[in-house]
Formats: structure tokens, C-alpha cells, sequence
């Protein structure tokens, strides 16, 4: 099969390792860079992410997430309301692998509505002066 059994000894455990170990490579975005890269990428891997990034809810994750990054509007992540809103219907859902609060559920969604109208109000006000 593919595992491969091996029995070490007590005389194999009392000698020194002879493993090297290799420098990390700074560009390498599988190591535990943190959230954003050296070249300024986001590091979909980092585990701060909590594998928000994978399952059936990703690619909108991403979406949302990437917007809000690199988006240069004055109330930054304004310009990401559809985005965050497509996020936040996909995870409704899967409600066992996304779990809202049950006390916060409504709240959670009227908030996110409230801050997606203001956000909306604030882009229009600003470009119609």
C-alpha cells in the first residue's frame, strides 16, 4: 500500500539526527507567511483564514474578501456590497458548516443590510458632489 512501516530500535533514538534543514523560502506561499504575501497577494492558504477560502463557499469568499483588499474607495470595501451579499447567501446555505448565532442571526443580517445601504448612501453622496 502506500504506508510504509518502520521499526526503530532504542539504539536508533539514542544517536544524533542527521536531518538538515533547508532556509524557508520567503516566496513560498504555502509556508505561514500570514495573511498577505511579500509581493502584497493574499495568502488564501494562511490558516488565519480558518479554510474560509475552500468549500462550497470559497470562490465568494474570495470574491468579497479580494474586493474589500484591494478596494481604493474612501469608505474602503464600499464598492463590495454585492459581493459580500452573494458571500453571505451562499453560507445561509449551508447553515452546518457556516453556524450563525441563533440570538444574532436576524441582527447579524439587518446590520450587514444597514452597513450595505450606508455604504451605498456614502458612493452616491459622493458622486454627486
Amino acid at each position: 500500500g502506500k504506508d510504509r512501516i518502520i521499526f526503530a530500535t532504542k539504539e536508533d533514538h539514542e544517536t544524533p539526527s542527521s536531518a538538515e534543514l533547508v532556509a524557508d523560502d520567503p516566496d513560498d506561499p504555502y509556508e505561514e507567511q500570514g495573511l498577505i504575501l511579500p509581493n502584497g497577494d493574499i495568502n488564501w492558504n494562511c490558516p488565519c483564514l480558518g479554510g474560509m477560502a475552500s468549500g462550497p463557499c470559497g470562490e465568494q469568499f474570495k470574491s468579497a474578501f479580494s474586493c474589500f483588499h484591494y478596494s481604493t474607495e474612501e469608505i474602503k470595501g464600499s464598492d463590495c456590497v454585492d459581493q459580500f451579499r452573494a458571500m453571505q447567501e451562499c453560507m445561509q446555505k449551508y447553515p452546518d458548516l457556516y453556524p450563525q448565532e441563533d440570538d444574532n442571526d436576524e441582527k447579524s443580517t439587518k446590520d450587514l443590510e444597514a452597513a450595505s445601504m450606508e455604504a451605498s448612501a456614502a458612493k452616491e453622496e459622493k458622486e454627486s458632489s
